[in-house]
């Protein structure tokens, strides 16, 4: 049995979708915090059972009977995450899992200036040590971050942040039929994968003139100084922890962390990734 954790999840629900269009739904399981919220799934024939990387004792039986298992990494910060992710990895090699897939990032670095990547890191670290395999899908930087945009730039006509750098920005769809694929796939890589990226890294001058085109309007780039922008957002309501968070990915971004592109998801996918215009057209609705 395959079991998948997150499967509520932007790009946990996406995976256990494409998943299903490849293997029977009797083979798939999936471990959720909220199993109200996956009775869709049950309704399709998708083993559900309750498990929380927080609370490791409900995890031996939400892995019970797993073949292969997709760990999406957990959704909080800091070594919280990382005790959580290898709660999630323990409990999957203790019920016996052959294989361990987990969703990493392409900029994983134990000194990265964006805190998930190290987070991503020592996961892998981890996993590297396992008596059993692993596959790391070392994702690009989801592209509907760039949500975070939006409402300033239609209310002001400018993207207003710190300065930053080209980023692969990448669609969770296109992310999630990856992750599909290699959970289908018989003996898919060990280790880390390739950059599992869209085909162009873009920065936020770049992603104004994709709105412009989008909107029929002018949108324009402002760059605002670190500190100045970390004054405004706390003053506009972001707590001070999430502003420092956030001030992260764009003192990475402007390092060149996430000025990555590779061919790999493409390959693995058999057509193009999606341009971030695909993205940028569902965020606007």
């Amino acid at each position: 049995m395959i079991i998948i954790t997150g499967a509520t999840g932007e790009l946990g629900s996406r995976i256990v979708d494409r998943l299903l269009q490849r293997v029977p739904a009797e083979s798939v399981g999936v471990s959720v915090r909220d199993p109200s919220k996956a009775q869709h799934l049950a309704d399709r024939g998708v083993r559900v059972r309750p498990g929380d990387f927080t609370e490791p004792a409900t995890l031996a039986k939400a892995f019970e009977g797993a073949d292969r298992v997709l760990v999406v990494s957990a959704a909080i910060r800091g070594d919280a995450a990382v005790g959580a992710n290898l709660a999630a990895i323990d409990a999957a090699v203790a019920a016996g899992a052959g294989r361990i897939l987990y969703t990493s990032h392409q900029a994983s670095a134990p000194d990265s200036l964006f805190a998930p990547q190290a987070v991503h890191f020592a996961t892998e670290q981890h996993l590297a040590e396992l008596p059993v395999p692993y596959t790391a899908l070392r994702n690009g930087f989801y592209a509907t971050t760039l949500a975070m945009h939006l409402e300033g730039a239609l209310a002001t006509g400018t993207v207003a942040a710190p300065a930053d750098g080209p980023v692969s920005w990448t669609a969770h769809d296109d992310l999630a039929e990856a992750a599909a694929i290699l959970l289908a796939t018989e003996h898919p890589e060990d280790g880390p994968t390739a950059p599992l990226t869209a085909s162009q890294a873009l920065d936020l001058e770049a992603v104004a003139a994709e709105l412009s085109t989008l909107t029929g309007r002018t949108i324009t780039r402002t760059v605002v100084d670190d500190e100045e922008w970390r004054a405004g957002a706390i003053e506009r309501g972001m707590p001070a922890p999430a502003a420092d968070f956030t001030l992260g990915l764009y003192r990475a971004a402007r390092r060149g962390e996430f000025d990555v592109v590779d061919p790999a998801l493409g390959e693995l996918l058999g057509r193009p990734p999606l341009p971030v215009a695909s993205t940028l057209r569902r965020l606007l609705g």
